[in-house]
């Protein structure tokens, strides 16, 4: 390996790594504040937010740019060895290329398929995403080049290597070091929850020590008055909801068999109310960076599909459509999903109505979505088992 390679290597990965580092930084705030708001959040096109609670910004949990720094990080430590080992272990420093090249194929496999989600299914770009595109495309043509010597050899010199690597202990510390910091990483990295995933069913049930908690902790919470009729219902659900909010959809997949399961056991006992709060400047002034710019029509289009009966299938087609809602495609689903031919000059009227709740929501110093009230105790997104344990509990009290 040259040392021109190895320092063009060595700035990719560092790209590389920088880029996917910030995206992670971003994600996480996300993950534990739903209002965050990054810089690179220009708009409904350009928003990183968007991409990463999409459910192309995690696999199985875990935040896609986690990977990344990883990978990044794999990479770029081995570029390291090789400039810094050039001397004295010349036949691993002329092996380095084609180690960083048999990370670059998947590397690259991977990126394509994000950057095909991104362009041509969300429609939303993230600047440090595209920064990592191009950093690992990079690093693949570079490596590609400099690799000397069969691929096939690769195995068969890396078990020599890693025979070395195992004599010496500042590899040994160093390679350690990483793979512990690479677990801890994703072990300890919040957890995201993809709704395409969340499963529609009967939450476990909690141990009695665990209802004795929970209730402690309920108590704890302050009520505040919330003007919604109750008719005659012992318990009142309230849930401020935006359309194109991924946790609102996953709640709406998660808690629906609860709500159901309580109607059905105590008929007319429990009541549950969707409230309107699009994350939109268009309809909402209190988010002046809201970037969900279909939702002001998402939620006009179930208000208009509910006088025809179809406000359900509405609900389900926009849920299951989120990532890629535009207001043009959320005009066409209101006319073939919700029987309405006149949205155009429905939407002035229907979006006072919206405005309305969002008039309710700001008194209640709704500031994210979705915010539930339950009888007019204010719960953060729980599991499904103590959602259901909430409802228990206002029965009995």
């Amino acid at each position: 390996m040259t040392r021109r390679t190895g320092l063009s290597l060595l700035l990719l990965a560092l790209l590389a790594l920088g880029a996917s580092s910030a995206a992670a930084v971003i994600h996480y705030h996300l993950l534990l504040d739903r209002t965050y708001h990054s810089a690179c959040d220009i708009n409904a096109t350009w928003s990183c937010s968007q991409v990463y609670e999409s459910q192309y910004g995690a696999f199985r949990g875990v935040p896609v740019a986690v990977g990344g720094v990883i990978w990044a990080a794999s990479v770029t430590l081995l570029v390291v060895a090789g400039l810094a080992l050039g001397r004295r272990a010349a036949d691993f420093a002329a092996r380095v290329p084609g180690y960083v090249f048999a990370l670059a194929v998947p590397g690259l496999s991977v990126v394509l398929y994000l950057a095909y989600a991104s362009l041509f299914v969300l429609k939303t770009y993230c600047i440090f995403c595209l920064i990592t595109y191009v950093a690992v495309a990079g690093i693949f043509l570079v490596s590609g080049a400099a690799a000397d010597g069969s691929m096939t050899d690769l195995p068969r010199n890396a078990r020599r290597d890693l025979t070395s690597l195992a004599g010496s202990p500042v590899a040994l510390l160093v390679s350690g070091l990483f793979v512990a910091g690479a677990v801890a990483l994703v072990a300890l990295f919040p957890r995201q929850v993809d709704a395409t995933t969340a499963v529609a069913a009967a939450p476990a049930p909690l141990s009695i020590e665990q209802q004795t908690e929970f209730d402690r902790w309920y108590e704890s919470l302050p009520r505040v008055p919330v003007a919604v009729p109750t008719d005659g219902a012992k318990v009142l659900i309230v849930k401020f909801n935006d359309y194109q909010c991924p946790p609102c959809r996953m709640t709406w997949e998660q808690y629906k068999p609860v709500i159901a399961k309580y109607q059905g056991m105590y008929p007319g006992k429990v009541k549950f109310v969707t409230k309107d709060f699009p994350l939109d400047p268009e309809c909402n002034l209190n988010t002046p960076q809201g970037m969900h710019q279909s939702s002001c029509e998402a939620a006009a289009a179930v208000r208009m599909a509910r006088a025809k009966g179809r406000a359900e299938a509405m609900e389900e087609w926009l849920f299951a459509n989120q990532p890629q809602l535009t207001p043009e495609l959320v005009k066409q689903a209101v006319r073939s999903v919700g029987g309405v031919t006149d949205f155009d000059t429905q939407y002035p009227r229907v979006l006072e109505l919206v405005k309305s709740d969002i008039a309710m929501g700001a008194a209640l110093q709704v500031h994210a979505t979705p915010t539930f009230f339950i009888n007019g105790v204010r719960i953060p997104i729980v599991k499904a088992e103590y959602f259901e344990q909430a409802i228990a509990y206002e029965l009995k009290h």
